[in-house]
């Protein structure tokens, strides 16, 4: 009898797995895990570690997530030869860049057996822009967003990388930090349909993550990420997304409740799968306890995401094209966007503890 996969992305602690964490993962069969760079020493560890959670979950489909957007955002930094442009950087130069960009990526990632990448970022660029989403934005102007995210997507699906569209709806002109605050827009529904119409071009695609925020013209008590209405009403409905949706980190202060909470309420409210990146055994331990499964209907779409990562193409040649990006780049890729993740991320953290 085939073992019911939990309806989860996990993390883990350190570089390689715990004693308590393999049997967790075994037993739970969680349908993948997140990296980050307290995961990453160097390219011997990722790779064991990589051969590690696939041994111990057991399948030949468990998703390995990592975001590699490039700029700021980049967790293959301590392995990785290479430097990327942020999306910002990418939609000054000529499509074709962007084309490169992943297919760059794509090569690094599949070295290590990473399958997912959660990039690119289609949130609208605006004059108040909050700083977690510096340089991480393509442009305000949405054809030149659905293009240059859909280039970078599409060669993700080429190159054998699922590709995870975010953070839908957005984040709109918020000031404050999803990562440590709780964030909402007192925006009218007809102007939330309006500046976020162009988001029906990525309906087709397999991986969709959802921003935390409320909309309080749809749900005034929740976020999207934990809102029945927003979810099928305007994710699934107005926008017409059909691929499977992840939440955002739910150890992120924007949610509230316990972690327990939090991911039994973005199930019920209609996400297919919950994010979790803090890699806090107790935490880790409480959302497996609940026992809560893909769908019949979800695994339905987690075929398409499998019929990607299991794409063995064989690698091309990207000597010329990272001769080529590199030199488009030099000079260019050096910029202080003022916001330090990791130290957010810590910042999460404690306050999560506190």
């Amino acid at each position: 009898m085939t073992k019911p996969i939990l309806a989860a992305i996990l993390s883990c602690s350190n570089t390689r797995l715990t004693d308590d964490e393999k049997r967790l993962f075994a037993e739970a069969n969680p349908l993948g895990v997140s990296l980050f760079m307290r995961n990453i020493e160097n390219n011997f560890q990722l790779k064991a570690l990589i051969k590690e959670i696939k041994e111990v979950i057991g399948r030949d489909n468990v998703l390995i997530a990592i975001d590699e957007e490039g700029g700021r955002v980049t967790r293959l930094k301590p392995v990785t030869k290479h430097q990327f442009a942020s999306a910002e950087t990418l939609a000054k130069a000529d499509i074709r860049y962007s084309r490169m960009h992943a297919e760059l990526i794509a090569h690094d990632m599949k070295r290590y057996g990473i399958n997912v990448n959660y990039s690119p970022v289609i949130d609208r660029k605006n004059a108040k822009q909050n700083a977690v989403l510096s340089g991480r934005c393509f442009s305000p102007d949405s054809k030149k967003i659905v293009a240059y995210a859909k280039q970078i997507a599409d060669t993700y699906i080429k190159s054998g990388i699922c590709p995870c569209i975010k953070h839908i709806p957005g984040h709109f002109a918020t000031s404050l930090d999803p990562h440590l605050n709780i964030i909402s827009t007192d925006w009218s529904l007809d102007k939330i349909k309006k500046e976020t119409e162009y988001i029906k071009n990525f309906a087709e695609y397999p991986l969709i993550m959802t921003s935390h925020i409320i909309l309080k013209a749809l749900d005034d008590n929740n976020p999207v990420t934990m809102s029945e209405i927003c979810i099928n009403e305007f994710l699934r409905g107005y926008l017409g997304l059909k691929g499977l949706l992840i939440s955002d980190a739910i150890d992120m202060h924007s949610l509230r409740g316990s972690i327990t909470e939090r991911a039994e309420n973005c199930w019920n409210a209609g996400i297919d799968i919950i994010c979790y990146c803090s890699g806090i055994y107790e935490d880790m331990y409480n959302i497996c306890n609940q026992k809560r499964f893909m769908s019949e209907k979800a695994l339905i779409k987690f075929a398409n995401i499998e019929n990607i990562i299991h794409n063995t193409k064989k690698d091309i040649d990207i000597s010329r094209t990272l001769q080529l990006y590199q030199t488009e780049f030099e000079g260019k890729l050096e910029v202080n966007y003022m916001y330090d993740a990791t130290e957010v991320l810590n910042q999460m953290l404690q306050k999560g503890r506190k």
